[in-house]
Order: C-alpha cells, then structure tokens, then sequence
C-alpha cells in the first residue's frame, strides 16, 4: 500500500428496522413522484361534478355565426377539463333571437351569443358596442378600443349601472365591412333607397330612417322568407358565407357590397351575472380568455370561408357590385344627424367620444405608418 492510499471505510452497519424503513420512504417516494407525473400529465381531470351551463346562439343552426358559437362552447369546454360545460343550442331552442338577453338575465338560460345590436330598444348605446358609426375604424380597431381604451368598462357599466341587467358579457369576434345587402335592381344612388322595405338592426336602422328607407328590424331567420314573399324589397344580414346559407341567393340576385352601416360590427357573449359569479375565478378566466382566442380564430376562419363562399355565390349567378360613391357620402351625412340626435343622451354621449378618440388616435397612427395595401396587390394580381 502505498503512503498516498487511504484504508476503506468502515462499513456501516445499520441497526434493526433501518433497512425497513428505507425501503418504506423509498416506496411512498416513488408513489409521490407517480402520484405527480400523474397529475402533470393529466391536469384537467375533474375532482368535482360537471357545472352544466345552457347556451343559446340568436343565429340558426345554418349559419356560420352558430358555428362561430359552437367554437367557443368547445374552447371553453376543452380548457375547463370536465369542470365546466356549456351545453350548445341554436336559435329557437328555448327563445326567440330577440328575447336571448332577457332570458339569460332572468336564469331562463345561463349564456348566450349574438350581438350588441339586438339590445338596442333597452338603450340605443348597446349599438354602440356592436355597430358604431362609420368613424373610418374597423371591427378590430374597436375590438382593441374593448381591451384598451376603455370599451370594456363602458360595456360593464352601462349593463349592471346604468341598465342594472343581471349579466356579464364580453366582446368578441371582428367582423368585415358589411354589404349593403340583397336587392332584385342594382342600388345606383341614394335615391335608389328611398321608400325601400328593408332590414337592419340597431343604430343602423336609424341611419337607414334618416335616409328615407322604410327599415323592418327582424331576426336572421325570418329575412329571406320576408323577400321571398314580397314583404321585403331588399335586406342586409352579415356576410357571404352567412347569406349564402340562408339563401338569399334564391331570392335575390343583386349584392351590393361595402356599406358604412355596419363597417365595424363584433359579437357579444354573455352569462348570467348570478351564475357567472357563482364559478371558481378559475372557470370565470376560462370564460373571458376563451373568448378572446375565439376572436382571433374567427377572424382567420371568416378569411378562409367568406372568400371562397363570395365566390361560389359569383359562380351561381349572383351579381356582385359595389356600393357607389354617393351612397357611401350619404350614409356618412345620415351618420353626422344620427349621431347629433342620439348624442343628447349622457350615456351614449360619453361612449361615442371615447370611441372618437380612440379611433383618432389609432387611425391617425395606421395611416401615416402602413404602407398602401392597394398598390401591392395591383402589382401582383392586377
């Protein structure tokens, strides 16, 4: 051996039980880490009863915006991980379009989807959340107005302050400029609509009065039976892929696009306030960020499905044209004298100029620093 080397250590020897009770901890050890690796890899199983939540659309089976709906009834069940539920049903199921905010604020229904829009007969600044005047601004400019500029605060306080209403609602779902809409002759003027029989909703009912247009507010699907029969002579609903599945293309072969009416218009999701409240904070995350990833898959999958459906209805014979000029100016005239008559309120007042700010501010910003969209795509697709 030499100098450098050191003995062995002695060997320990270990008492009665030690050798037991290692194996005892190593055991409950591995069964922690199983227990762990379990839960990590499984997180969303439920430790609790399934919250079933009843959830009407205000749109028709048919219709892209009631799978629109069924997308965030499906996010929403797949984040709460068998905690939460919502029970998907289309329009009609337990009430009519038109009476969906009365029922899930009385607990008739728990949750609902449509628009702002539809409200406008309890307060004309419910449109305000749904289908603002033309401030050249589009649905996700308004969408980030909700998220930053003080639209969401607005919403909550004209819903539980100023109209006390039993609910929670979030905004979501950026649509595209809406077409003037469906009509058996071309619309070559503002004359063109004076005295016409047609749908729309909310504020832009009053910018059709103000133009002289004899305006019929109704559900999505009663429009197309009411221009089958004659009852209508002309209509607007929302968008190719919308239309072409209610069939106006059956009963009109006109479709003037591009409209200041409905040029930034979005969705409304909403709870029972009782039982929104009700939830883990938890489930109510699930609810509100649910919506927000809707919004953002919605606006890819519209690209995707109005663009292709705007085609197919070019194909079946439909004649596309856009709005004129002179409509588009009357329009933003009817708007100026709309806005002046409803501005009388202090409520609808004070959302509108937050609005006009924020609009300001942001388009002032995207106009100087964008670049033309225009000259490129003349460039490459002529």
């Amino acid at each position: 051996m030499s100098q450098n080397s050191q003995p062995p250590a002695p060997k320990k020897v270990e008492q009665p039980g030690q050798a037991s009770r290692r194996r005892f901890l190593a055991g409950v050890g591995g069964a922690a880490a199983g227990t762990a690796a379990g839960t990590i890899a499984t997180p969303n199983v439920s430790r609790a009863q399934t919250v079933n939540l009843r959830f009407q659309s205000t749109w028709p089976a048919r219709d892209i915006f009631h799978e629109f709906a069924g997308d965030y009834a499906r996010t929403v069940n797949a984040l709460a991980g068998g905690r939460l539920r919502l029970d998907m049903l289309p329009s009609g199921a337990v009430v009519g379009p038109l009476q969906l905010q009365d029922a899930v604020a009385s607990g008739g229904l728990d949750g609902g989807h449509g628009v702002t829009a539809y409200w406008y007969g309890k307060n004309p600044a419910f449109s305000l959340f749904g289908t603002p005047p033309a401030l050249g601004w589009k649905a996700n400019h308004m969408l980030g107005w909700i998220k930053y500029g003080g639209g969401q605060a607005l919403y909550d306080e004209l819903v539980q302050q100023v109209l006390k209403l039993n609910l929670v609602g979030f905004l979501t779902g950026p649509m595209p400029s809406q077409p003037l809409g469906w009509f058996n002759r071309e619309i070559t003027g503002p004359d063109d609509l004076r005295g016409l029989r047609y749908r729309t909703v909310g504020l832009a009912a009053d910018l059709g009065r103000e133009m002289g247009v004899a305006v019929t507010i109704m559900g999505a699907g009663d429009v197309v039976p009411a221009l089958d029969r004659g009852l209508l002579d002309g209509a607007e609903f929302n968008n190719p892929s919308s239309d072409k599945a209610l069939g106006f293309q059956d009963v009109a072969k006109t479709y003037m696009v591009g409209s200041y009416h409905q040029s930034a218009e979005m969705f409304e999701i909403i709870f029972n306030r009782t039982k929104f409240d009700s939830l883990p904070s938890e489930l109510q995350t699930i609810l509100r960020v649910a919506a927000e990833s809707c919004s953002a898959d919605m606006s890819w999958k519209a690209m995707d499905r109005y663009s292709r459906d705007l085609e197919a209805l070019k194909a079946s014979g439909v004649k596309v044209v856009k709005t004129p000029d002179s409509v588009l100016s009357a329009q933003l005239a009817a708007w100026d004298k709309v806005i002046a008559a409803k501005s009388v309120d202090p409520f609808f007042k004070k959302v509108l100029d937050s609005q006009k700010d924020w609009a300001r501010r942001v388009l002032t910003f995207e106009n100087e620093y964008e670049v033309r969209a225009d000259l490129a795509y003349q460039h490459f697709f002529g």
